[in-house]
């Protein structure tokens, strides 16, 4: 079975916002077993709906519209799908109260155009949008299903999570669909795939390898279907055991759904364990990526970016001697900034980070692309010195994602 997916909008087009509401679809799909055959993305334009729904049918089984049913002039989804059902907008007594409320709870005036959310195709069957007032809509057309969904990402995830998906699920037969997304580390994707040639060239029919590098580590997602969930657990599982031993020296750990930070943050959480930053070159993006995850405040104390040289002494009180003789850019320094932030915050676990992401040297003479990385525990600190290349971008984004491989390999030595 097969979905397509429509985004309406100028604003996606020109660049204005990012299109995150497609990835959401994709996975929420990809669960249940649903290829998503396209993902296309209209202006607000009539006619230019009216094409797409057409080519949409014509290649899915399920055809997902996002966006453009706020209550002003330029959001036209609601009568171009009545055009293209050769249908008419009636109001919705449900949907209607549900506007009336939430203009209430808010303490707003209700103007007539906001009364008109709750107008919807006669043919629809209105999913009630308990986060707005905009309904989802579902319509069937030659044994195809239409769903329009707002396109504010809270709103679009909790109809297709509460409703979308279990109304398909009774409606449907999915087959069973299960990944499993392995992480590594230090091997670039043609080397890895050159190494575990054999072992691909030798997986079943039902089971595909996908690639995916990004900036030092590749995960290799292994994507298994069938109709017997446990044939398909457990070849998965073997293939993985076979796997494993090929790339022990650059494996980091599996994610399913999650990144590798936030994997750290869980088992860091269950071992009742506690974690600190110091970061220069990699600008406080260690401390976002963990704090980005709901539950961070469970194992994380707190970060900090001492950038400039002067802020690594007074606040994280780096000698000044070890940076003169050394270089702010160190072994000594970046050992010194990991314990220190660790007693600082009185964690069990710290991540410092210093180097030139460039372009310039700023105040060291190590090239462009040298990044220092220690990871300290309340028994000792360990460092590593890295080139990550010239492109400043790359060189945060792989420093930030070595020191969590970094991490997690001393995680894992508490088992």
């Amino acid at each position: 079975m097969q979905a397509e997916i429509i985004t309406i909008g100028d604003e996606i087009l020109i660049g204005q916002i990012v299109d995150t509401n497609s990835a959401f679809l994709g996975k929420e799909f990809n669960k249940i077993g649903v290829s998503i055959y396209q993902i296309t993305s209209v202006q607000d334009d009539k006619n230019h709906i009216l094409k797409a729904l057409k080519e949409a049918e014509g290649n899915a089984d399920i055809i997902i519209v996002t966006g453009g049913l706020g209550p002003t002039k330029d959001d036209i989804t609601k009568h171009t799908i009545c055009e293209y059902f050769n249908d008419v907008l009636v109001e919705d007594k449900a949907v209607l109260e549900n506007v009336e409320r939430i203009f209430s709870n808010h303490k707003s005036p209700l103007l007539t155009v906001n009364k008109h959310q709750a107008l919807v195709p006669s043919k629809s069957k209105v999913l009630m949008n308990h986060n707005g007032t905009a309904p989802g809509m579902w319509l069937e057309k030659n044994g195809k299903v239409f769903v329009s969904l707002p396109g504010v990402p809270l709103e679009m995830k909790a109809l297709i999570t509460e409703q979308v998906i279990p109304k398909l699920r009774a409606q449907f037969s999915f087959p069973y669909i299960m990944h499993k997304t392995i992480l590594t580390y230090g091997l670039g994707e043609s080397a890895l795939a050159e190494r575990i040639e054999e072992w691909e060239d030798n997986l079943p029919s039902f089971i595909k390898l996908a690639y995916l590098p990004s900036l030092g580590r590749v995960r290799l997602r292994l994507s298994a279907k069938g109709t017997d969930q446990i044939i398909v657990g457990d070849e998965v599982q073997r293939q993985v055991n076979l796997l494993l031993p090929q790339i022990e020296d650059v494996f980091v750990g599996y994610e399913e759904d999650q990144s590798l930070e936030a994997l750290i943050g869980r088992r860091l959480s269950e071992m009742g364990k506690t974690l600190a930053v110091a970061e220069s070159c990699t600008g406080g993006l260690i401390t976002q990526s963990f704090t980005a995850n709901a539950g961070a405040s469970a194992f994380f104390k707190g970060g900090l970016v001492p950038y400039a040289t002067e802020s690594k002494v007074k606040i994280l009180g780096i000698s000044e001697a070890i940076i003169n003789e050394h270089s702010v850019v160190s072994k000594a320094v970046a050992e010194a900034m990991a314990t220190n932030v660790r007693a600082l915050f009185d964690s069990d676990y710290a991540i410092s980070t210093t180097g030139n992401a460039g372009p310039s040297k700023g105040d060291s003479d190590a090239e462009v692309g040298t990044v220092w990385i220690a990871v300290a525990t309340k028994d000792k600190v360990i460092s590593e010195v890295f080139n990550f290349g010239k492109h400043r971008e790359n060189v945060i984004g792989r420093a930030t994602n070595k020191a969590f491989s970094m991490l997690q390999k001393e995680i894992l030595k508490k088992k």
